[in-house]
């Protein structure tokens, strides 16, 4: 309710600077960090687009999201507008056209944030889905207290395969591996020192897919992993399967997923991300009738949890991505080695 709105939005101000018109917590950094740089900072509300590129002119850095988009021509408009450095305060660079920015711009990017709060959130996630957190939730504020349809199981003994094993995976195998889970991992240049250090399995993805109880996909959006999961991988996998997305929505084909929701081959799905997220994360539409007839019937299931791409929002995060971003721009107008350039 709009009370407690109003005392959320007092504690997020205690942590973070940023004008009063505009309320895009994550676009700004915590108190005591950018001061320091002494840089002249504008900030806009809104995504970069062609129509707003006319704001960039005479500034040396523009500094987006994932759910920004520079296409080649966005990159052409920054150009002309004098831009040298786009910087990214993300991990991710799929919304980027690097071949457009080749000779034109720099691109710098955050590669790790903070690992934990996105593994954390993978196991939230599936600990919600599991013990049905989420509807014994909705329930019981009606004060109905049946145990009806929430039975879980134990996910000591059972197998997670995590595909993709960089920092945010480590950390969640880690974590899994203290539930007394077995892991198995697929990834195209494994790390076998790690594997035998924490007891774990590299395998195939037809044999990932074969033995997981759980699924959980860390790998990076690629041509190679676009829709990686799709009516033909499902098939493989092992009926009731979970599958959990903090990585990217273009990972998943999110028709096939619904088909195996519907019949059944999947038992539960957890989504921070979603394919067509771009017009609907990060903004409130609760006062609107959502139009994308996907999302809306994946929000229908029970056993679906699908949350704002919002992983990776800790404190902690925050601070993590402004401080490396800063840092990413003053190695650059200093001529610096740029040690997290997207090239």
């Amino acid at each position: 309710n709009s009370e407690k709105t109003e005392i959320l939005h007092h504690e997020l101000k205690k942590q973070f600077s940023y004008p009063e018109e505009d309320e895009t917590v994550f676009n700004y950094s915590p108190k005591g960090t950018f001061q320091d740089f002494n840089y002249d900072i504008k900030y806009y509300k809104g995504h970069l687009n062609k129509n707003n590129l006319v704001l960039t002119q005479g500034t040396d850095a523009v500094c987006i999201f994932v759910n920004d988009t520079a296409d080649a021509e966005i990159i052409d408009g920054l150009a002309k507008n004098g831009v040298k450095l786009l910087a990214l305060r993300c991990a991710g660079y799929n919304n980027v056209d690097l071949a457009a920015a080749k000779g034109k711009m720099k691109i710098v990017r955050v590669p790790a944030y903070s690992p934990y709060a996105v593994a954390e959130h993978a196991v939230a996630l599936m600990l919600s889905l599991n013990r049905k957190i989420h509807r014994a939730y909705w329930r019981t504020r009606d004060g109905n207290f049946s145990l009806h349809g929430l039975m879980g199981f134990d996910m000591h003994g059972k197998t997670a395969g995590i595909i993709g094993t960089g920092k945010i995976a480590k950390i969640l195998i880690k974590i899994l591996k203290g539930f007394g889970m077995n892991i198995v991992a697929y990834d195209l240049y494994p790390d076998y020192a790690f594997a035998e250090e924490q007891g774990i399995t590299y395998t195939t993805l037809d044999e990932l897919y074969k033995q997981s109880d759980i699924i959980s996909l860390h790998c990076p959006l690629t041509d190679k992993t676009k829709y990686l999961i799709n009516d033909i991988s499902i098939c493989k996998m092992k009926d009731n399967v979970m599958i959990i997305n903090t990585g990217r929505g273009l990972l998943i084909h999110t028709n096939a997923l619904i088909e195996g929701l519907k019949n059944k081959k999947i038992a539960a799905a957890g989504l921070d991300v979603y394919e067509e997220e771009g017009g609907y994360f990060y903004e409130d539409k609760s006062d609107k009738i959502i139009d994308d007839d996907v999302l809306a019937r994946l929000l229908s299931f029970n056993n679906v949890i699908v949350t704002s791409h919002q992983a990776f929002f800790t404190k902690e995060a925050l601070h993590n991505i402004a401080e490396t971003t800063l840092l990413n721009i003053k190695a650059f107008m200093e001529n610096q080695p740029l040690a997290n350039e997207v090239v």
